[in-house]
C-alpha cells in the first residue's frame, strides 16, 4: 500500500499542474526571465535568415529544432519543393482542442552600408536621448529598460515574435504549469519571397496540420503601439515593367534633342495612375468592396489621431482612400516600390537612359482579384502607347514602334479575413483583458501580407494575428528594431494565450 502511495505521488509531482496564472504571475516571471530572453533573442538574430539561401535556411532550422526539442516538442521537418518547413507538435489530450501557431524565421536581405551598425545580424543596444537621438547601450552594462530599442535584422520581423512565444513556452516549464490544449507550431523559412511551396505542402500535409485555430505571431501593432490582435491581411501581387529607350545608354549632349529618353513618356503613365486625391485611376480598381455597419463599428472603435499620425510619417496630407487609416486599410492599393534608370550619386553620368525598370506592388483584399487587377493596369499601359513584348527587342520591333516595354507580374500571398466576433476572437480578447484590461484593440486587417490563406482554405480553421512589435520599427528596412518594453510584453501575452482555457476543454 505505501508503495502505491509512493508512486502515485511521483506520479504528481512528475506532471505539471494546470492551475490559472494570474497577471501578477505572468508580470513577475516575465521580469525575472527577462535577461534570458533578451541573450536568447541576441543569440538567434545572429544567425542570417535570407530566405533564398539553403544554407541559411538550414542554420535556422537547425537552431528552431533544437530549441523546440529541448522544450519537449516532437519535431519533424517537411520537404516541399525542395525547401524545408518545421513542425513542432506537444500532444497534451485527445479530447482538447488544437492550436496551430504560425512563425516566420526568415526575413528580408541585408545591405550593411545602410545600417547604423558593422553587422545587421549583430544586435545593437540603443535608446533615445533627450535631443531624440539614438545612443548605444553597452550590453554588459545591462542598463536596458523598456523603452530601450534592439536593432537587428528580423528583431521585429519575425524572429521578435517568434522568441517571446518560445520564451513563453519556457517559463511555463520552467514553472511546471501545463498546457491547456494541444499546440502544433510550423515554422515557414521562406514567408519573404512568398512562401512558394507553402500552399502545396499544406495540401499535402493536411491531415498532420489540422487544427482548431491558427495563431500567427507576425506584423506590428496599432500605430498607438497598444496590444493588438489583427483579424486579417491583404494580399499581394508585384510586377516589374520594364521600358526600352535606345539599344545603349547615349550621350545627353550628342544625342540630347534627337533621341528620346524613355522616362519622360514612362512617367506620365505612372503619374496618370492616380488622381490629385491619391485613388487609382484604373477603372474597376475598387469594384466590389463593401463595409458592412457591423465592420463599420469595429473600424470606429479604433481612436485615431490624423494630425499626430501625419506628423510621425513626415507627410501633409494622406490619400483619400477611405476615411482614414483604418478604412484605407480595407481597399486595395497599387504603389510604385523602385524605379531604375541609368546611374545617380557619385555615379551619375550624362547619358540617356537605354531602359527604364519600374518595380510595382499591389496589396489585394478579398473582394479583389490579383490577376483582374494586374490586366487592368496591362490594358492602361498598351493604351497610352506601348507595344508590349516578351524579350529584348528586336530591330524590326525598335522601328516599328516609338514604345517598347516588357510586363511581367506574380501573383504572391492571398488576402483573408476572419469574422471579429467568433469565438476565436472570444478567446484571444478574455487572454488580452487578463493582462491589458480593456487597452488592447482589435483590427479588422493589416496592410501587410502573410501566407496564411493556404491555411484558412485548406483546413477551413479561422486565424488571427498576435501583434508584438513597435509600429516605429523599420521592418524590411535598414536599422530593424523592436522596443523591449513591446517584446516583454509580447512574452505576457503568450503567457496568458498559453494559459487560457479554449471553450469545450
Amino acid at each position: 500500500m505505501k508503495i502505491k502511495l509512493l508512486f502515485l505521488s511521483i506520479i504528481v509531482t512528475t506532471f505539471c499542474s494546470a492551475q490559472d496564472i494570474s497577471k501578477k504571475k505572468i508580470e513577475k516571471w516575465t521580469t525575472d526571465y527577462s535577461p534570458k530572453a533578451i541573450q536568447n533573442l541576441r543569440e538567434f538574430l545572429s544567425i542570417p535568415n535570407n530566405g533564398l539561401d539553403l544554407s541559411q535556411i538550414q542554420n535556422n532550422l537547425n537552431w528552431s529544432k533544437s530549441t523546440f526539442e529541448d522544450l519537449g516538442f516532437t519535431v519533424q521537418e517537411i520537404i516541399s519543393e525542395g525547401v524545408p518547413v518545421l513542425l513542432a507538435e506537444k500532444h497534451i489530450a485527445s479530447n482538447l482542442p488544437t492550436v496551430l501557431f504560425y512563425l516566420q524565421i526568415d526575413g528580408q536581405p541585408v545591405d550593411p552600408s545602410q545600417w547604423d551598425q558593422e553587422n545587421p545580424y549583430q544586435a545593437v543596444l540603443k535608446v533615445k536621448n533627450e535631443q531624440g537621438e539614438w545612443e548605444h547601450l553597452d550590453w554588459t552594462e545591462k542598463k536596458w529598460d523598456k523603452d530601450s530599442y534592439i536593432f537587428a535584422r528580423s528583431a521585429s520581423d519575425s524572429k521578435g515574435p517568434a522568441m517571446a512565444l518560445i520564451s513563453a513556452f519556457q517559463i511555463l516549464k520552467d514553472n511546471r504549469i501545463a498546457l491547456k490544449y494541444n499546440i502544433k507550431i510550423l515554422l515557414d523559412f521562406q514567408e519573404e519571397v512568398g512562401s512558394p511551396t507553402l500552399p502545396e505542402m499544406v495540401v499535402n500535409k493536411k491531415d498532420l496540420l489540422k487544427a482548431n485555430y491558427l495563431f500567427i505571431m507576425d506584423g506590428a501593432r496599432h500605430l498607438s503601439n497598444k496590444p493588438t490582435l489583427t483579424f486579417g491581411a491583404r494580399g499581394i501581387a508585384t510586377a516589374t515593367w520594364r521600358v526600352f529607350g535606345p539599344k545603349v545608354p547615349l550621350h545627353s549632349g550628342q544625342y540630347g534633342n534627337y533621341a528620346p529618353n524613355p522616362v519622360f513618356e514612362a512617367a506620365k503613365v505612372i503619374g496618370k495612375l492616380k488622381d490629385a486625391t491619391g485613388k487609382v485611376t484604373l477603372e474597376g480598381f475598387y469594384d466590389g468592396v463593401n463595409i458592412s455597419s457591423k465592420d463599420q463599428e469595429f473600424l470606429n472603435a479604433i481612436e485615431e489621431d490624423e494630425i499626430a499620425t501625419n506628423k510621425r510619417l513626415g507627410i501633409s496630407n494622406r490619400d483619400a482612400i477611405g476615411n482614414g487609416y483604418q478604412e484605407a486599410l480595407q481597399y486595395p492599393s497599387l504603389n510604385i516600390r523602385g524605379i531604375q534608370a541609368a546611374w545617380v550619386g557619385e555615379q551619375v553620368r550624362t547619358i540617356i537612359p537605354s531602359e527604364l525598370i519600374v518595380e510595382i506592388d499591389m496589396r489585394l483584399v478579398p473582394e479583389s482579384d490579383g490577376k483582374t487587377l494586374m490586366e487592368l493596369l496591362i490594358k492602361r499601359i498598351q493604351e497610352e502607347g506601348y507595344y508590349l513584348i516578351d524579350s529584348l527587342p528586336t530591330d524590326q520591333q525598335r522601328a516599328m514602334h516609338p514604345k517598347l516595354a516588357n510586363f511581367t507580374y506574380k501573383l504572391g500571398s492571398k488576402p483573408f479575413r476572419t469574422p471579429m466576433d467568433g469565438p476565436i476572437a472570444t478567446l484571444l480578447s478574455t487572454s488580452m483583458k487578463k493582462v491589458f484590461g480593456d487597452d488592447f484593440i482589435l483590427m479588422r486587417t493589416t496592410g501587410g501580407s502573410q501566407p496564411i490563406a493556404p491555411f484558412i482554405n485548406t483546413l477551413d480553421i479561422p486565424a488571427v494575428s498576435i501583434r508584438i512589435p513597435n509600429p516605429d520599427n523599420n521592418i524590411h528596412s535598414p536599422n530593424e528594431n523592436i522596443r523591449i518594453g513591446n517584446y516583454l510584453e509580447g512574452i505576457m501575452t503568450c503567457l496568458s494565450i498559453l494559459n487560457t482555457r479554449i471553450e469545450g476543454s
